[in-house]
């Protein structure tokens, strides 16, 4: 289980620098009217494939560990953030401005329910 855990801490560094770059250039791509290219998808949906992997290893880490009031409420937060990455599926064919603008608030939003996931299992005193 210390393994799974291990990756289930390491993985969200790597999310938070996609999200960084993401939002980076989806605000850029959005502000200076740019078109939604290749690298503008494949952030999005490296976002949304690296929730999806934390998400499983927070599942496992879950049943590995047994449910605790705590645990099962960052889940839930956690699982909600997961359900907002993926939420720009459904602007796959929206004009350039409007699927970096709404992209760009996916990734944000699901960021803000990360922090909240985060602060409910840190100020119990770890998971």
């Amino acid at each position: 289980m210390g393994i799974i855990l291990m990756l289930h801490s390491l993985v969200r560094f790597a999310i938070l620098v996609i999200a960084a770059v993401a939002i980076l250039k989806l605000g850029y791509g959005w502000l200076a009217k740019r078109p939604f290219d290749g690298m503008d998808r494949g952030l999005t949906s490296g976002f949304s494939g690296l929730m999806d992997a934390q998400a499983l290893l927070g599942l496992i880490v879950l049943i590995g560990l047994g449910f605790t009031p705590v645990r099962i409420e960052h889940a839930i937060t956690m699982i909600i953030a997961v359900v907002v990455a993926h939420l720009p599926m459904r602007w796959k064919t929206a004009p350039d401005a409007i699927r970096q603008r709404n992209n760009l608030l996916a990734i944000v939003a699901s960021l803000v329910l990360v922090i909240v996931g985060l602060v409910i299992v840190t100020s119990s005193k770890g998971i």
